[in-house]
């Protein structure tokens, strides 16, 4: 893949995340692909991010990913992030993020998500 490709990748499977497009944010992981996050440690699956993801879908309806910045890296891409969204009881909410994504064969096989931890423990009461 060219560094565009990534970058293209990239805009796709973010603006599925935000759509709620499960199917197609699914479609861009290798099946074996393992994503990992800052603020527990836990390296999941597939399989066990897609429950977060419809969790999250459901939790924060109107969900927004403000892009800062974007780059290719040689097998992959960087994005920081703000994710914007009003949480179950009508605040406003925002979260600084960054994700380290590498691919192989078009798909991400591996996500490094860091997250602002006193952000994201926010969203505790509401499932999560």
């Amino acid at each position: 893949m060219t560094p565009q490709d990534y970058l293209d990748f990239a805009e796709r499977f973010v603006g599925a995340i935000q759509a709620g497009d499960t199917a197609a944010v699914r479609a861009c992981y290798a099946p074996d692909a393992k994503l990992w996050h800052n603020s527990d440690g836990i390296e999941q699956t597939v399989d066990q991010n897609m429950k977060v993801l419809d969790w999250f879908i459901r939790t924060l309806p109107d969900r927004n990913y403000r892009v800062i910045r974007r780059e290719p890296l040689p097998d992959g891409f960087l994005q920081q992030h703000v994710l914007e969204a009003t949480l179950p009881d009508g605040k406003k909410w925002a979260m600084d993020a960054c994700v380290v994504v590498k691919m192989k064969d078009g798909v991400i096989t591996r996500l490094d998500e860091y997250l602002d931890s006193a952000r994201s423990a926010e969203l505790r009461p509401y499932g999560r």
